[in-house]
């Protein structure tokens, strides 16, 4: 019974769960580590799941793990930011020469761009823009999920986002 609830309510959301700790912990193998801990823990706590949106409390289950997995393994002072770049499959914008070498060569240098700097933000405005822009969740499931007012998670995206726009754009203003 207990299997049954577990497949039903935590595997459809390993990816996402995947991502997240990619996005908090900076690279696969540490990710994959937290992940199987979270794993663990969800499904020590399936009984305890009271139903609501599963996605939201896997995702805290993860993020708890993440940030004790790195309390444990990593120094303070050590920032890890290995594999980023295959975090996500990023679609190239629309272009009529996406088959061309120099659109695939320009979708990865914007794509790794924009992963570098938001790996460069912040923790509380990068957990908070990967937790709304590329996982999805409202700001109501983050608050909850933080253990913060509405408010300041639409204040942290909003510097969040912010700060990549001042980043990325000072980019294209450069002589080259």
């Amino acid at each position: 019974m207990l299997a049954a609830r577990f497949a039903e309510v935590v595997l459809p959301h390993l990816g996402d769960a995947l991502s997240l700790a990619r996005w908090l912990t900076g690279n696969t193998v540490d990710a994959e580590d937290v992940v199987q801990e979270a794993c663990l823990k969800a499904h020590a706590g399936i009984a305890g799941f009271a139903g609501g949106n599963p996605r939201a409390w896997l995702l805290t289950i993860v993020r708890n793990a993440s940030y004790t997995w790195m309390a444990r393994n990593r120094p303070r002072s050590v920032v890890a930011v290995g594999d980023l770049a295959d975090l996500d499959d990023v679609s190239p914008p629309p272009d009529h020469d996406d088959d061309s070498p120099e659109a695939a060569l320009i979708a990865k240098a914007n794509s790794a761009a924009v992963e570098a700097a938001i790996a460069r933000l912040p923790q509380a405005f990068r957990e908070t823009l990967v937790l709304r822009d590329i996982n999805g969740l409202s700001y109501r499931e983050i608050a909850a999920m933080l253990g913060v007012p509405q408010g300041t998670v639409m204040s942290r995206l909003a510097r969040a986002r912010g700060l990549l726009m001042t980043e990325l754009g000072g980019r294209h203003h450069e002589p080259a």
